[in-house]
């Protein structure tokens, strides 16, 4: 006698939709796993080329190679105008290389992009209450991002032999964009004194993105700054 052979059931049908379920949550799940490795290794990894890079280029103060000029990147000012603790250090730090004699000249790069806020001139302003000369300061207005500082430095000022001088978590970067736009740079660090932890988490969690977009604007992009006429700091028979 024969058996009848009918059509698959229910269950039949539910355990096809399980098993089909099963493999697409482990696919994501690996998917997921994935990008967990992946992604933070892909923000990370520029700020660890760049903390490489820079490693024997870091000096302090007393310690530091000579050039004809220190760069000294914008910080932030406060409501009233006057500069940030960690702009203070950074302008104090190239006062200290001006009158050891480290440097000739400071340029002060910051961003001016309204009247009401003016960081080279409150730079200025505060590295002549240290007693640097004025005609030892020259600013730059221009210096919204520390890209178009480092660029600027080369295509307006002329400047091929500098320090640049910021905090350690912002020498890396400043150091690789700077000598990645042929800039000769060495850096000098300007942290004279302890920073809030919380100041310098954020400080760091920025430089991860930071970083990731200095590299792509160097060798991918290269975005034109805010550029003029030509004002270089040294006339060129003197060089």
């Amino acid at each position: 006698m024969k058996r009848y052979l009918g059509s698959p059931g229910k269950g039949f049908r539910s355990g096809k939709i399980l098993y089909m379920l099963r493999l697409i949550i482990k696919m994501f799940l690996r998917l997921f796993l994935t990008l967990l490795i992946v992604l933070p290794t892909l923000f990370l990894a520029p700020r660890l080329i760049t903390a490489l890079y820079s490693r024997k280029l870091i000096h302090e103060a007393g310690a530091s190679p000579a050039a004809r000029v220190a760069i000294v990147f914008g910080a932030g000012l406060w409501r009233d105008g006057s500069p940030t603790p960690v702009l203070r250090d950074r302008v104090a730090t190239a006062a200290d290389l001006y009158f050891a004699g480290k440097v000739e000249k400071l340029l002060m790069s910051g961003d001016n992009s309204t009247v009401e806020y003016n960081e080279p001139a409150a730079m200025r302003d505060y590295a002549l209450s240290l007693g640097v000369p004025d005609e030892a300061i020259v600013l730059d207005y221009a210096g919204r991002r520390t890209y178009d500082t480092c660029y600027r430095a080369r295509e307006i000022f002329h400047t091929t032999d500098v320090l640049l001088v910021t905090q350690n978590f912002h020498l890396p970067r400043a150091l690789y964009i700077c000598n990645a736009l042929e800039i000769h740079a060495a850096g000098v660090s300007a942290d004279r004194r302890i920073y809030h932890p919380v100041s310098r988490f954020i400080w760091n969690m920025r430089e991860i993105p930071a970083t990731l977009n200095a590299l792509v604007e160097v060798h991918i992009t290269h975005p034109l700054p805010i550029l003029g006429s030509p004002e270089p700091i040294f006339p060129k028979e003197a060089q």
